[in-house]
């Protein structure tokens, strides 16, 4: 079955400005490698809707749903916190950023798609109920994952998280919603400095300090995240996918390659299939340093278009 291709054009169009690290550029970056790679031309391309005030009501609180509105400008620029602006194209950016998680949950649960990735931005998981952080204004996962469980009507739904920063939003949005596990990994110290302790059955936080690569990524997941995911038995998985924990990214010090993306997703697509009929979702986050951001990317797509 094919994998499933979401993007939108308005989505380049966001611009927090010259010189911010999250930038236009990444999402052509991984769309470039697709096509040289000879790829892209295999996925099933979709664009997708704007997500509803109802969906995004699931995870993020009314007021500041319409304060996040209000503040979109017609021209220039709008400070939303220290890393975060919105530009005219931000407001509808954001919306379809989320919506590409609604649409790729009704792909996969559909059977039009066994798995989705959703080449968007703004990312999201550091957005949480009432507040936008760490360049995000909805939390595109946790909608994702909120609407599978009331839309589709799942009993358990696994988000795993391997981006270099700890996914606080997700945590935070979620943090009362049972059918719901959340596994992560990242490097700490480092923003927005949290390490909480880990909840069996419903979040496990691997924190790797400065300088850890392969060995150490590939250890936390085999020993924390596939034992809990395996108890959860999840019928759908997303994925929090960021590149940022590659070696030579700018903001972060990890050093996981290409390779071991390919690995995470491969066992995370095996479980998937175990559990929940081969059905993923993976949406992207962060990743900074183009030529990795790219070669990550393509190596973490292609182990979802080649996993049985």
């Amino acid at each position: 079955m094919l994998t499933a291709w979401i993007s939108h054009p308005i989505c380049e169009a966001h611009d927090m400005g010259a010189g911010h690290p999250e930038q236009p550029a990444r999402l052509p970056a991984i769309e470039d490698r697709l096509r040289a790679g000879g790829r892209y031309d295999l996925l099933a391309h979709h664009e997708p809707p704007h997500a509803t005030i109802e969906q995004l009501a699931r995870v993020h609180a009314q007021s500041y749903i319409a304060e996040l509105q209000s503040l979109a400008p017609a021209d220039g620029m709008a400070q939303i916190d220290p890393d975060t602006r919105m530009c005219p194209a931000t407001w509808e950016a954001a919306l379809r950023s989320a919506g590409a998680a609604i649409l790729a949950t009704d792909l996969v649960m559909h059977g039009e798609a066994q798995r989705a990735f959703c080449n968007v931005r703004p990312p999201g998981h550091h957005a949480e109920r009432s507040r936008s952080m760490g360049f995000c204004l909805f939390n595109n996962v946790a909608v994702g994952a909120m609407h599978a469980l009331e839309a589709h009507g799942l009993e358990r739904v696994a988000i795993v998280d391997f981006d270099v920063h700890f996914g606080n939003g997700t945590a935070e949005t979620l943090a009362d919603e049972e059918r719901v596990l959340i596994c992560q990994t990242y490097e700490y110290p480092l923003y927005p400095g949290l390490n909480p302790a880990s909840v069996p059955g419903r979040e496990i936080n691997c924190p790797l300090p400065p300088g850890s690569g392969s060995s150490e990524f590939r250890a936390a997941v085999e020993s924390e995240w596939l034992p809990a995911l395996e108890a959860f038995r999840p019928q759908l998985l997303f994925i929090s996918a960021g590149f940022d924990a590659a070696t030579g990214d700018p903001l972060a010090s990890l050093r996981l390659t290409a390779a071991d993306y390919a690995w995470v997703t491969t066992e995370l697509c095996a479980l998937a299939t175990r559990h929940g009929q081969g059905r993923v979702v993976s949406t992207l986050e962060g990743g900074y340093d183009l030529n990795e951001l790219a070669t990550c990317a393509f190596a973490h797509i292609t182990a979802l278009m080649d996993s049985d």
